[in-house]
C-alpha cells in the first residue's frame, strides 16, 4: 500500500510540474517549486525525470533577479505525437498532432457510402497510413464518431450513418496497435478541442454546439466532459422542436432539430447546390437565403436558450460547417437565445463562433489523450 501510495504520489507530481511548465511555456525550477508548493529537491527530481522522458528541455538562461541567472525549461512540443480522428462526415479525416494542437501530417479517405464492417476496415486504414506518417513517440489514438458512445467503455452504441451498434471500437483498436485508445462523441471530442485549443482555455465551463450533417452539444463542466447517466448528455439534434407538420428524421420522428438547422437541412431549404452555394447566396443578400438561416438562428437560439436555463454556462460556442457562417449568424442566434430566457441570464449568454475550423474533432481527440495520459494543459 505504501508503495503504491508512493507511485501515485509520484505520477501526481510528474503531472504537475509538466502541467506548470506546459501552461507558463518557459520557466525555472525555482519558479515551479514556488507555483506548485513542492520542495525544490521534489521539483529537481522531477524535472530530471521528465528531461530524461524527453518531454521537456532546458531552453536556455532567464532574467537575473540578483543572483545566478536561472535555467529556463520547457516543454518539447513534439517530444510526442497522436493520431487524432473524425469519423463524423462524409469522408473520414485524420492528423498527426503534436502536444500544441500543431498539424504535422493529415489525411483524409472518402467514406462512400461504406458501412459496417467496411466502414471499420477504412478506419483501420486511415491510422495505418497516419502512423506511417508519425515522427515522433506516439502518445495514443483519439477518435470523434458520429452517434451515442459510451466513453468509458469506448463502445459506440448506435452510429446510424455507420450502421454501428454495440460496437467495441476501443478493444478493436487496442488489440490492433497496442496503444492507448480514447473515444468520444464527435460534438463532444469538439468541445474538448475548443477548451484545449480554443477560445475556452482557461474556462471551467463551455457548450459548443456542433452543426454538420448531425446536430449534437458538447459540455465541458469543471474542465471535464459531462457525458450524462447514460452518455446521452449534448444529443440535442434529435429533440423535437417542430410541432406541427415538422419533417421526417433520420431517427424516424419528425420535427427533430436535425431537421431544421443541419447543413444537409440548410441546403435543401434554401434550394442551393451545396452549402459553398448557400453561403454565397447569404453574402449576396439573397432572400430565400437569408430567410432560411434565420429560421435556423430561431431553433438553434430556443435550444441555447433550454442550454442556459438548465446549466447556467455563459460560454456558448458555434462549431462545425456552419461555424463558416460566421459573427452574423452567431448574433442572430444570440438574439433569438436571449428572447427565451431570464433577464439575468441571457445577459451572460452569447455565442461565439469557433476558430478551429474543420479539424477541430480532430483536435479534441489528440486533447483526449493530452489530458488523461499526461494531464494537459
Amino acid at each position: 500500500m505504501e508503495k503504491a501510495n508512493q507511485r501515485k504520489a509520484r505520477q501526481h507530481n510528474l503531472r504537475l510540474v509538466l502541467k506548470t511548465i506546459y501552461d507558463q511555456g518557459e520557466i525555472s525550477r525555482a519558479d515551479i517549486a514556488r507555483a506548485t508548493g513542492l520542495t525544490r529537491a521534489t521539483v529537481s527530481d522531477v524535472v530530471s525525470e521528465l528531461i530524461g522522458q524527453g518531454l521537456v528541455a532546458e531552453r536556455g538562461i532567464g532574467p537575473s533577479a540578483g543572483g545566478k541567472p536561472p535555467i529556463l525549461l520547457g516543454v518539447v512540443d513534439d517530444a510526442r505525437q497522436i493520431v487524432g480522428i473524425d469519423l463524423a462526415e462524409s469522408e473520414f479525416r485524420g492528423a498527426v498532432v503534436n502536444l500544441r494542437g500543431e498539424i504535422r501530417h493529415r489525411l483524409a479517405v472518402p467514406v462512400q457510402d461504406r458501412d459496417g464492417e467496411a466502414a471499420l476496415n477504412l478506419v483501420y486504414e486511415l491510422v495505418d497510413r497516419l502512423l506511417e506518417a508519425a515522427t515522433s513517440p506516439l502518445l495514443g489514438i483519439g477518435i470523434g464518431t458520429p452517434g451515442l458512445m459510451d466513453a468509458d467503455r469506448g463502445i459506440v452504441l448506435n452510429a446510424v450513418n455507420l450502421d454501428w451498434h454495440n460496437l467495441p471500437l476501443r478493444e478493436l483498436l487496442g488489440r490492433r496497435y497496442h496503444l492507448p485508445i480514447y473515444i468520444a462523441n464527435d460534438s463532444q471530442a469538439a468541445a474538448m478541442a475548443e477548451s484545449t485549443f480554443g477560445s475556452g482555455q482557461g474556462l471551467r465551463n463551455l457548450v459548443l454546439i456542433k452543426v454538420g450533417r448531425g446536430v449534437g452539444a458538447g459540455i465541458v463542466l469543471d474542465r471535464k466532459l459531462y457525458y450524462g447517466d447514460g452518455f446521452g448528455a449534448g444529443e440535442i439534434g434529435h429533440v423535437r422542436v417542430v410541432e406541427e407538420g415538422g419533417e421526417l428524421c433520420r431517427c424516424g420522428r419528425r420535427g427533430c432539430l436535425e431537421t431544421v438547422v443541419s447543413v444537409r437541412a440548410l441546403v435543401r431549404q434554401a434550394g442551393a447546390e451545396n452549402f459553398e452555394a448557400l453561403i454565397r447566396a447569404c453574402r449576396q443578400g439573397d432572400p430565400q437565403a437569408e430567410a432560411v438561416l434565420h429560421r435556423a438562428a430561431r431553433y438553434l437560439g430556443m435550444t441555447i436558450a433550454h442550454l442556459a436555463g438548465a446549466l447556467n454556462v455563459r460560454q456558448i460556442v458555434l462549431g462545425g460547417e456552419v461555424a463558416r457562417l460566421g459573427r452574423p449568424f452567431a448574433e442572430m442566434i444570440t438574439a433569438e437565445a436571449r428572447e427565451r430566457v431570464l433577464a439575468s441570464l441571457s445577459e451572460q449568454t452569447a455565442v461565439q463562433v469557433s476558430e478551429l475550423g474543420e479539424e477541430i474533432v480532430i483536435l479534441g481527440a489528440a486533447a483526449l489523450l493530452m489530458k488523461y495520459e499526461l494531464g494537459l494543459p
